[in-house]
């Protein structure tokens, strides 16, 4: 049952402005931001999370028990619970990476700042992101949010991508690019 990606981006985009906008009214939004952060570790650390948002074998009265117990457990503020059940309900949790991405650029607009995608070998320090936050300030003229990614196949460097620009430094793009040269040169 995947849609295609305009449609879900179109749905995730509706989800994220209701409760940008909520929680705008409710001076909330820092409370939301908490919410991204913990549901992208959720994702990220949890199997059977990942399961339940994808998964059609659940139907609705469980996942939308599932997703309330869940965002009970985490402390979740009533505007990510409210949608996190809508969503449930409409079977629409699958489109929850695209929302937590949507609600996060909308927070950072908000707060003057940019968002940039970092992937790398290895998770980086406090001390390096923020290094590496301070340079790309520098380099954009806005405060800088670094969403951290890891990709060990990547062996080493960075890919760093702000808005529709892309800086890939990774050692496997490189080798990549070593690698068709040696071959225009055979």
């Amino acid at each position: 049952m995947s849609e295609p990606a305009s449609i879900t981006s179109g749905i995730a985009q509706r989800y994220a402005t209701a409760v940008f906008e909520l929680a705008k009214e409710e001076n909330s939004l820092k409370a939301v931001e908490g919410d991204l952060d913990q549901l992208d570790a959720a994702l990220a650390d949890s199997a059977d999370f990942a399961r339940l948002i994808h998964s059609p074998v659940y139907g609705r009265d469980a996942q939308a028990a599932a997703i309330k117990a869940l965002a009970d457990k985490m402390g979740l503020s009533k505007q990510m619970t409210g949608v996190l059940a809508v969503m449930a309900q409409k079977r629409r949790l699958f489109i929850l990476p695209q929302l937590i991405a949507k609600l996060r650029e909308m927070i950072s607009e908000d707060k003057g700042e940019v968002v940039a995608d970092v992937t790398a070998a290895k998770a980086l320090t406090k001390a390096q992101q923020d290094k590496l936050a301070k340079a790309l300030k520098a380099s954009v003229g806005k405060d800088v949010k670094i969403n951290m990614a890891v990709d060990e196949s990547l062996i080493g460097g960075l890919i760093v991508k702000v808005g529709s620009k892309m800086i890939d430094s990774s050692i496997a793009s490189r080798l990549n690019a070593l690698q068709n040269s040696m071959k225009e040169v055979g």
